[in-house]
């Protein structure tokens, strides 16, 4: 994917705009279970996935806590940490072997500093409002398992069962039963 496919997928981009984001973009590849962003950490980049599938959870005692998948040909981030420059209250930890593009924030605002087309990442900060849909309406387990296929049905083959429950904030068993009745 080139870095003008990449950005057509956030706005419109010049020629000149791409050739800039090339050289302030560091691509990076990821073995299975390397982790990206640990929590307590300062999200400092964007990330575009280029290749592979990456969990974002936080730990719960011994449990982890699905807060986000992410696939091929989207952005990733902690939008908390990386917009207040907090410590991350998530870890992000590649699923699969994988490859991403890195945008740091320094870099993201020298862009902005040389084309005002760049502010149209603000689209893309604005990635929760797909989450709060699923988890701040009254949804059913058969709804949110509804939800995802009809928004990203990628993830139900993409993870297995037991991380798609814990994403959707029902057990295991519920979502068996869900999946059996659709």
């Amino acid at each position: 994917m080139t870095s003008t496919d990449i950005l057509n997928k956030v706005g419109i981009f010049t020629s000149l705009d791409c050739e800039i984001f090339d050289k302030h973009t560091l691509r990076q590849k990821l073995n299975k279970n390397d982790i990206l962003l640990k929590e307590g950490e300062v999200c400092k980049s964007f990330y575009f996935v280029l290749e592979g599938s990456f969990v974002q959870f936080q730990s719960k005692d011994i449990d982890e806590q699905i807060v986000d998948l992410h696939l091929n040909n989207e952005w990733m981030f902690n939008q908390e940490s990386l917009t207040e420059q907090s410590p991350s209250m998530t870890c992000i930890r590649a699923f699969s072997k994988s490859e991403i593009l890195s945008l740091s924030l320094n870099s993201f605002h020298f862009l902005c500093s040389k084309s005002q087309a760049f502010l149209q990442f603000g689209k893309i900060l604005n990635q929760t409002k797909y989450r709060t849909s699923l988890y701040d309406s009254s949804l059913n387990p058969s709804d949110k398992y509804k939800f995802i296929n009809n928004t990203k049905p990628e993830l139900t083959r993409a993870f297995p069962l037991k991380i798609i429950a814990s994403y959707l904030k029902i057990t295991p068993e519920t979502l068996s039963r869900v999946r059996a009745a659709n």
